[in-house]
């Protein structure tokens, strides 16, 4: 492949700059265009993090915390009807757990507990109606737990405020001799959101120190470390508040704030780095002037930056195939917050690089050398690689390959109840509740059938082995054509067994019935989780692989860059499999294992992962891209490819597994799942394949792996990596 000069000299060539000697690119032209205009782009960047950083404080209590549903099923129809026709009696009311151990819980300070309890529930208007403990339903035979039920007013998101609002005053009820433990879905999704909330503020606690460290060994001096964190703030901050207006007009759920805060910082720092060691080196290593070494910067690492980002973004865009808002919400409130760190990172960071220029190196180590940009270790590395490409590259892919093979076990199901922490007042009540009224109790089924179909769905339901017990139909209130039966299953809504039982029920029951509850809720969105799955891989494979065609213009390289990144996703969910299946390091890692993985975690994080991989290897093919144009041979484009991006991938890698492990330290399973899996996939990624395996393909397939036939090249954009 030709490099991007011509036989003129530069200074003849029309459109020219001339500040820097030859025509810029068009990354290269917006990196002038924000120096030059320098007061405007500082205005911009203080208003639109002022204005959107006036919004940001308020994300955690903006956002929404349910959205975990299937839409379009039935279950998700049963919730609807049952809250518009039966009092709100629905999957997201709540249930208050009153548990007496000085007598029969209806007497002496139980009853006034039980009284306090209604009064505290009637006075918030968001709760329908209010349903006093019925005997044989949700009285205890012992008579000592009585369940007050709070119909759903609000959808569920508000419901799950409610819950916020509400389970502190109720718990409050408690007396020496009376429990109060406010419990349900709603309730569930409020403990966790809390749990997880000072999970993530722990973790950040422990991850900007450790980055910071590792972004001081990496680029040796502490101004230098502190540029990426600091544009990555700007992007988190304006994205957190760009989140609340959003959540105005769509309901956003407060995962799409956690996820993005960890995801954006691993990413903004990845960039920033690759940014700022360029710079370095076009500014200390070349000596090239100031504008110079912007363009530079900007035409080479700034384009692997926004074409990793497009990869990012893209497979990211996948998970909005999967139709439950609580995925749609997070891969948005991801994409979002990568948009804005992106924008920072190309327009606000040479800015900031043009400004500070050699102050950057302010604070510096004594043995680093500024203007040093391709690595004498990571080189004499490719040398190595070269010389044996078969032995590195067959131990990598056996490790590899090993650590991918009990992804063949893998089991997913909902999260159980053991996601939150044993004295949270949902799993409290949640325990009281099984304890007093039996094992499926905290499930309970709800059945909506037309009155004409109540007795036969009763007797259904009744002869079904599945089912411990049924209650009478319930006509509805508001004299439509509709009865609500409650069914309480003879197993744990967590167990298997159950998923068995609402697929006869459904298969048995009359034409006009629907199944539902929160329990089903859980187990219709993992059936849609488990056929958009293989959709959503196939989506992220094919576009991942498109846009590497696009930026390298070779399909072969593409197709195992491709190839690799699915190689170490695979290995993640197969380490995944062993410590969130069954259990390996459980103990270690303070978590109470659930014989599976959560169900959303192969669809949202194998997007996330690829992503991540891809980053990487935008970066290293990319670098290897612009020595091939120079040189056109095939070793310097794949030793260059290590000497000049080697240590960055080294550093950027680092910081990631350090971001996403801390992450993996404290709190409820579910982000100790996402800390894991990433940071594993990181690990593999970024310092066995990157730094190995495609190296080695690179050496195995030569000249090979740069070919593009001439029908794909008229096809394809010009992109180049090279410069001046």
């Amino acid at each position: 492949m030709s490099t991007t000069t011509t036989g003129r000299h530069p200074l003849s060539t029309p459109d020219v700059d001339p500040e820097i000697g030859y025509r810029p690119g068009p990354l290269g032209r917006l990196g002038l265009l924000v120096t030059r205009h320098a007061r405007t782009t500082t205005i911009v960047w203080l208003l639109v993090i002022a204005g959107l950083g006036a919004f940001a404080p308020r994300v955690e209590h903006a956002l929404s915390g349910a959205g975990w549903q299937a839409d379009g099923s039935e279950s998700v129809a049963v919730r609807e009807l049952a809250q518009e026709h039966f009092g709100g009696n629905a999957s997201s009311a709540i249930q208050v757990v009153v548990k007496s151990t000085d007598g029969p819980v209806t007497e002496g300070s139980g009853k006034q507990v039980l009284a306090e309890v209604t009064r505290t529930l009637e006075a918030d208007p968001r709760i329908a109606d209010v349903v006093a403990p019925q005997p044989g339903a949700t009285l205890s035979e012992d008579g000592s737990t009585a369940v007050v039920l709070a119909g759903a007013g609000a959808d569920p998101n508000e419901m799950v405020r409610v819950a916020d609002d509400l389970k502190g005053p109720l718990q409050d009820l408690s007396t020496s001799g009376v429990q109060v433990n406010p419990t349900g879905a709603s309730l569930l999704w409020s403990d966790f959101n809390a749990a997880n909330l000072d999970a993530m503020m722990t973790s950040e606690m422990f991850s900007w120190p450790v980055t910071l460290a590792i972004l001081v060994l990496a680029f040796g001096a502490l101004v230098a470390a502190g540029l990426p964190l600091v544009l990555t703030l700007a992007g988190l901050v304006a994205s957190a508040g760009s989140l609340v207006l959003i959540n105005q007009l769509v309901p956003v759920s407060i995962w799409a704030m956690n996820f993005a805060m960890m995801f954006s910082l691993a990413l903004g720092i990845d960039y920033a780095l690759f940014m700022v060691v360029r710079y370095r080196a076009a500014r200390m290593g070349d000596h090239s002037t100031r504008r110079t070494s912007i363009a530079e910067t900007m035409d080479t690492a700034g384009k692997a930056v926004l074409l990793s980002g497009a990869t990012v973004l893209v497979s990211l865009s996948a998970v909005m195939l999967v139709p439950s808002p609580s995925f749609r919400s997070m891969a948005g409130g991801i994409m979002l917050s990568v948009v804005f760190v992106l924008a920072a990172t190309l327009t606000l960071l040479p800015l900031v690089l043009f400004k500070l220029d050699h102050r950057i190196n302010r604070l510096a180590l004594r043995w680093v050398h500024s203007g040093e940009h391709r690595s004498p270790r990571f080189a004499a590395w490719g040398e190595r690689l070269w010389k044996r490409p078969v032995a590195f590259g067959l131990g990598s892919l056996v490790v590899l390959v090993a650590l991918a093979a009990p992804i063949l076990g893998l089991k997913t199901a909902m999260p159980s109840i053991k996601v939150l922490p044993e004295d949270a007042s949902a799993r409290v009540g949640y325990d009281l509740v099984q304890e007093s009224f039996g094992e499926g109790a905290p499930g309970t089924l709800q059945v909506v059938v037309g009155k004409a179909d109540a007795q036969r769905a009763a007797r259904v339901l009744s002869e079904d082995p599945g089912i411990a017990g049924a209650m009478p139909a319930t006509p509805a209130a508001d004299g439509s054509d509709h009865a609500l039966i409650q069914a309480v299953p003879t197993v744990d809504p967590s167990d298997p067994a159950l998923a068995d039982t609402v697929d006869r029920l459904r298969a048995d029951l009359p034409g006009s019935a629907l199944v539902g509850g929160a329990a089903v809720e859980n187990l219709d969105l993992k059936t849609q989780l488990d056929e958009s799955t293989p959709l959503v891989i196939g989506v992220v494979l094919a576009l991942g692989f498109l846009l590497l065609l696009v930026a390298l213009q070779a399909p072969l390289i593409a197709l195992l860059g491709t190839l690799a990144s699915l190689l170490s996703t695979a290995a993640a969910f197969g380490v995944a499999r062993l410590v969130f299946q069954d259990g390996w390091g459980s103990g270690f890692l303070g978590f109470e294992h659930q014989g599976f993985l959560d169900a959303w975690a192969p669809v949202f994080f194998f997007a996330m992962i690829f992503a991540i991989a891809m980053d990487y290897t935008v970066f290293l093919l990319a670098s290897a891209k612009e020595h091939f144009e120079h040189s056109g041979d095939p070793k310097e484009a794949m030793v260059g490819a290590l000497a000049h991006s080697g240590r960055v991938i080294f550093a950027a890698g680092a910081v990631m597994v350090a971001v996403f492990f801390t992450f993996a330290l404290s709190g409820p399973l579910p982000p100790k799942e996402m800390g894991i899996i990433l940071g594993i996939a990181v690990l593999l990624d970024a310092f066995l394949v990157r730094l190995v395996l495609l190296p080695v393909l690179l050496r195995l397939t030569g000249r090979a792996a740069w070919y593009v036939p001439r029908w794909l090249r008229r096809v394809l954009p010009d992109i180049r990596f090279s410069h001046g």
